[in-house]
């Protein structure tokens, strides 16, 4: 018993001491940041940021590579399975790391195994409506619709995305029946709201800021414990639902099993881009705010956000192909 304990402590600090040369001289070579959605969007724009800074501190080279395919599982797969040696890195939104498991049930990685690294930045969702609806407000919309049980329906960036999951979190919270119009993206729902032809969308502010602004589209509730300062007329959700909370958010993880030198090196990078002001103005340009995380208080948060979704996922019944 003494030995297989001597044996298990031997390793242990072995991989201690390694790590932490790994830390002392990384990185060496050029670091892979896999985003595993297509280029173009928040999460990709947000890598690519982060990319340049983390190069500019390092002195090496940081390449963003889109994986995308399979609602994120794609990407996410292919570095859960690389080495945790710091080289391949996962930048990414709520998916992999939250919803994708309890979504499709049979999955090539390990959500909760991966090494969580920092949550650079988040912004509660919006819940907004058509104007031409007719109604004014939150609890106008839910009286609405529950008068009108077979007429409403809701936009989303496509089946299992954070915006059909948070509609179908409302729709049990609030107790009405609502249509799902699944689409491609951010883009194209809102292009259907504006046109009149979808009633609502759960949508990131960042996305539909000008729109609300201008008046083409109305917005109903923020989804976060308290009003947002832009809309102080709008409620908070959790004023009407309690608890009721939904945010899109972006993050670094990193393979399994990662040395904790290396993973306390890679955080403080990223406190330190979360801090710079070129940073902080994009993500106010994009209504986030900045976080910056260490890697125990993103272990706790992914942990809270699956729990959350979990339950939302089980009670509408939604499972993906």
């Amino acid at each position: 018993m003494i030995k297989k304990y001597s044996l298990r402590f031997f390793f242990f600090l072995a991989f201690l001491i390694l790590g932490t040369a790994w830390a002392q001289d990384y990185p060496m070579k050029p670091v892979k940041m896999i985003v595993p959605y297509p280029a173009g969007g928040t999460t990709d724009a947000l890598a690519r940021l982060v990319s340049i800074k983390l190069a500019a501190k390092w002195g090496q080279p940081v390449i963003v590579e889109n994986r995308a395919g399979a609602n994120g599982n794609i990407g996410a797969e292919s570095v859960w399975r690389s080495a945790p040696d710091g080289y391949t890195l996962m930048f990414t939104s709520p998916g992999t790391l939250t919803t994708n498991k309890s979504l499709y049930g049979n999955i090539g990685y390990e959500p909760e195994t991966f090494t969580p690294v920092s949550l650079l930045a988040a912004s509660s969702n919006v819940l907004i409506m058509r104007p031409s609806l007719g109604v004014d407000n939150l609890s106008q919309f839910i009286a609405y619709a529950k008068n009108h049980p077979d007429e409403i329906n809701y936009a989303s960036q496509g089946a299992g995305s954070t915006s059909h999951l948070t509609a179908e979190y409302f729709k049990t919270t609030a107790g009405i029946k609502a249509a799902h119009v699944p689409f491609k993206g951010s883009a194209p729902a809102i292009m259907e709201l504006l046109s009149g032809r979808v009633d609502i969308m759960f949508v990131e502010l960042s996305s539909v800021l000008r729109y609300i602004k201008a008046g083409s589209v109305r917005i109903l509730a923020v989804c976060s414990d308290k009003r947002n300062p832009l809309f102080p007329e709008t409620p908070a959700m959790t004023e009407i639902f309690p608890g009721f909370s939904s945010s899109t958010w972006f993050a670094l993880a990193a393979p399994p099993k990662m040395p904790p030198p290396l993973v306390a090196k890679l955080t403080q990078a990223m406190v330190e881009v979360s801090k710079q002001p070129e940073v902080i103005k994009r993500l106010d340009e994009l209504s986030l705010d900045a976080v910056g995380s260490n890697a125990l208080e993103l272990a706790q948060f992914v942990k809270q956000e699956t729990e959350r979704w979990d339950r939302v996922i089980k009670i509408a019944g939604i499972k993906m192909e």
